[in-house]
């Protein structure tokens, strides 16, 4: 019998290293929309039995980035044109929210945290390669935004964003691929800039505005590729 490609280490649950990998490929594009994701496949990789990963899959269909088909196994997600559209509108407003509660509730040892997981993402800009760059954002963009979920004191909205997260990367790496994003790195962190900005001075309705358009923008960088998704 061959060995798994992919190494468990001592100590890790088998579940969660399932669940953590598959679900960080899904979002940075490695399966392409509507494809078909082997059960079989994935469990000689990592070397377990069915239950873990259909437990993940479980998992990643709540989320909305797979979808469990019966009989047939499991494919990647696919979303019409007005869905995305009207996901992002959401988002944005639910974002918006959440900005607007952390500008009235940060503490100033908070804004010292928003400042560096924007300088982070300003570092970025020095990197060459379009993928390492895409891949950073995305990684320190969470980061960014965490902090302000933070600053809100609110679990419930915390809880209730990390699947939108989940989703609005999913979207903008399956369709726009990694050079949209690597392009407009300048752009996006010019936005949390005015983010940052406004949270500090504690204005929550400017705050509200300036998350919504953020988050409603995110479109425009796959938006010519939309055309594609059906």
């Amino acid at each position: 019998m061959s060995e798994p490609a992919f190494t468990v280490r001592s100590g890790q649950r088998l579940g969660k290293v399932v669940l953590d990998e598959l679900r960080d490929r899904l979002l940075s594009g490695h399966y392409a929309v509507g494809s078909r994701i082997s059960i079989e496949e994935v469990k000689a990789e990592f070397g377990v039995s069915k239950q873990p990963v259909m437990d993940a899959m479980r998992r990643l269909e709540a989320t909305g980035i797979v979808e469990i088909v019966p009989q047939s196994g499991c494919r990647v997600a696919h979303y019409s044109v007005q869905e995305i559209k009207d996901f992002f509108n959401l988002f944005g407003r639910f974002e918006g929210e959440i900005a607007a509660a952390a500008a009235s509730r940060r503490s100033e040892d908070q804004l010292a945290e928003m400042d560096a997981a924007w300088q982070r993402i300003e570092e970025l800009k020095e990197l060459a390669d379009p993928r390492e760059r895409s891949r950073g954002y995305r990684f320190q963009n969470r980061e960014f935004h965490l902090v302000i979920h933070r600053m809100a004191h609110s679990p419930v909205m915390a809880d209730l964003s990390e699947r939108m997260w989940d989703l609005s990367d999913f979207f903008i790496s399956t369709i726009g691929g990694p050079q949209p994003l690597s392009d407009s790195l300048h752009h996006r962190n010019h936005d949390h800039d005015v983010i940052r900005t406004v949270i500090r001075s504690r204005n929550a309705d400017i705050a509200r505005v300036a998350m919504e358009s953020h988050i409603v923008s995110t479109v425009a960088l796959f938006e010519a590729s939309l055309g594609d998704t059906g």
